[in-house]
């Protein structure tokens, strides 16, 4: 039987379980490299060059981790997602990137899905990796539609309040129709940034678990519904144009100016160009709506005692201001 690879890192937590389900569908077996580790991540500094951000140097550790196990290695070429917006660049070249500087790799699957003028070439792009794997129409067919009915589950899960490291362990035992939202919370904090840097455990040293422990409700961007997001990013001046940005934003606006957090804490890698303007944006609407914010900056060289610190110390202060001094901005 045919192995292809899945790097658990960048949009690994985005689309996981619907290129599951179209490869398994086509018989095809999956492996999927382990949970970011000391190993990978020094694998990935010393096979990608310098200059990338963190969760590219851990993708090319999972590709490491992957290379003499598989027949085929899975990294698509993501340009755009939706009409008249792109992807970060370093998505767009993260194939090209991995072949130049890893030697003896399998063959890339580097599908490209460009959907910034139409919706129709990401049908092509699904026909062409089916046909590519030596399948034919039907099969391809077949198989995209559970994919597609697997991601829809999926997203109902978020959703319904389900952090997507929680999602995906519910989704390989059953789908159930779960309202995580019922549940008592002391406060309510959104986690804002890429998917790759809030969900990656090693990479954030578990930042939502961590906040979860201490009786904390967990919001991020993937919880929240595209057209709340489309509708409170379209109130900045100019459009946006990056699509992951424009979630960013527009999931934090949305929690923001309704009034349904108590503090957000905006996770960065070290040199993202995209953070460099989307934080700057994200703490200027907090600032204004007195919600309290904090900024994590994440490389390898990021300690876990000065997080912990970091991540208490926000915690004791918007407990203390709900208690004692609820009229007092965080940021006098």
């Amino acid at each position: 039987m045919c192995k292809i690879g899945i790097p658990r890192g960048m949009f690994f937590y985005d689309y996981f379980p619907m290129w599951k389900e179209f490869f398994q569908e086509l018989g095809i077996e999956i492996i999927v490299s382990s949970k970011t580790n000391k190993e990978i991540l020094n694998s990935g500094i010393s096979s990608c060059v310098d200059e990338a951000c963190l969760p590219v140097k851990i993708f090319h550790g999972h590709v490491q981790y992957l290379k003499d196990k598989v027949d085929y290695i899975f990294i698509p070429r993501i340009m755009s997602i939706d009409k008249m917006e792109y992807c970060c660049p370093k998505v767009l070249g993260l194939p090209d990137m991995v072949r130049c500087s890893i030697e003896k790799l399998p063959p890339i699957i580097d599908t490209q899905i460009n959907l910034r003028k139409s919706n129709t070439k990401y049908k092509k792009a699904i026909y062409d990796t089916g046909k590519l794997l030596g399948k034919d129409f039907w099969e391809i067919k077949k198989a995209y539609k559970k994919a597609e009915k697997s991601y829809e589950r999926y997203t109902y899960l978020l959703n319904k309040g389900v952090v997507p490291i929680e999602a995906i362990k519910i989704y390989d035992k059953v789908f159930k129709d779960i309202n995580y939202s019922s549940r008592h919370n002391e406060l309510t904090i959104m986690v804002v940034g890429h998917s790759y840097a809030i969900y990656d455990e090693y990479l954030n040293m578990n930042l939502v678990s961590k906040l979860m422990s201490n009786n904390i409700k967990v919001i991020t961007p993937e919880m929240i519904n595209k057209d709340k997001i489309n509708r409170y990013s379209n109130k900045l001046p100019k459009r946006m144009f990056w699509t992951h940005g424009k979630k960013i934003v527009g999931s934090a606006f949305s929690l923001i100016e309704e009034q349904k957090i108590d503090g957000i804490i905006y996770l960065s890698s070290f040199g993202c160009g995209m953070d460099s303007v989307l934080v700057d944006l994200v703490e200027r609407k907090a600032i204004k709506e007195e919600i309290p914010f904090t900024l994590l900056t994440l490389d390898e060289q990021t300690g876990e005692a000065g997080i912990n610190t970091r991540i208490e110390a926000f915690i004791d202060m918007m407990k203390w201001r709900n208690r004692d001094e609820n009229n007092i901005s965080a940021f006098r």
